[in-house]
């Protein structure tokens, strides 16, 4: 994704371009195929799709029309394909972002939640100390109450 980040779309004649796309020049093929048409020599693969059969009955200037229209089409693609990536990339920055903020608030959480239950401990033991104080005092008001009577 990083390449694809670094790549740029330009518009050449009409046409978009993607540059650095390792090596690949899309001027130079399209130059090559060019000068093969204007020689007459056709690709040597006549089972793609790319012309369809009826174009073999074109001529050199409208079947470089027609590549370079499924050209446009193709970069126009390309180039929407590289927006949407860029977006998903934002958005999975943005996500792995919002994670780490969540992580760490669980972590302080987690953290104040453990604070939380070791001070109930205590407090749940000096309660019972102070139960079990009270009830002796209890027993020796009782005892006392009875030395009075």
């Amino acid at each position: 994704s990083s390449k694809i980040r670094n790549t740029e779309v330009q518009s050449a004649d009409g046409v978009a371009v993607l540059e650095d796309c390792i090596g690949f020049s899309l001027t130079k093929t399209i130059s090559k195929v060019e000068e093969k048409l204007k020689k007459g020599v056709l690709p040597d693969c006549q089972d793609d799709d790319i012309i369809p059969r009826a174009g073999n009955e074109m001529g050199a200037e409208a079947q470089i029309r027609l590549l370079k229209a499924k050209l446009r089409v193709t970069q126009e693609d390309l180039a929407n394909l590289v927006f949407e990536c860029r977006k998903k990339d934002d958005e999975n920055q943005n996500l792995e972002t919002r994670l780490k903020d969540t992580e760490e608030e669980n972590t302080r959480l987690q953290r104040t939640i453990s604070l939380q239950q070791s001070q109930t401990e205590k407090y749940k033991m000096l309660s019972q100390e102070a139960n079990k104080k009270t009830e002796g005092l209890q027993q020796e008001v009782t005892a006392l109450e009875k030395v009075l009577q």
